[in-house]
């Protein structure tokens, strides 16, 4: 059983096609996957920035679930994003990590990797660590 599963999937999860495949409690460590849909594309055909920055966003927002053992989530502060290369639509990996957790602020930080394994977009964040006692249940 996995701690996502006493909570309410978001829609911003369902648009992004979230799949967990990977979490490890003791550091808080993910990896996730989603879909790059089409509509998603700018006019030259990539996928937009702020659709990747969402799909980063929520590659970094699980990791203080993970870690917490469900008793806190985490509000993003702020959200830096470097754009590597050019993402088009398809399937992507991302990987997210704990940098440091303290009782109100966590430092975030990973990267989004497309189908043939490159790096398209790296992504630091800050975030509040706020308790899950208001969150939507399962």
């Amino acid at each position: 059983m996995s701690v996502f599963d006493s909570f309410a999937r978001p829609p911003c999860a369902e648009t992004l096609g979230w799949q967990l495949v990977e979490a490890d409690p003791d550091t808080g460590a993910v990896r996730v996957t989603m879909e790059g849909k089409p509509d998603f594309c700018n006019p030259g055909g990539n996928i937009q920035g702020g659709f990747v920055a969402a799909m980063l966003d929520d590659t970094l927002g699980p990791t203080v679930l993970v870690k917490s053992g469900g008793t806190h989530y985490c509000a993003t502060i702020d959200l830096n994003v470097s754009y590597l290369t050019p993402a088009r639509p398809g399937p992507f990996t991302g990987v997210g990590r704990i940098v440091q957790m303290g009782k109100t602020v966590a430092f975030l930080e990973g990267e989004l990797f497309d189908a043939d394994g490159h790096c398209v977009a790296r992504a630091t964040a800050s975030a509040r660590v706020v308790p899950t006692t208001n969150v939507a249940r399962s």
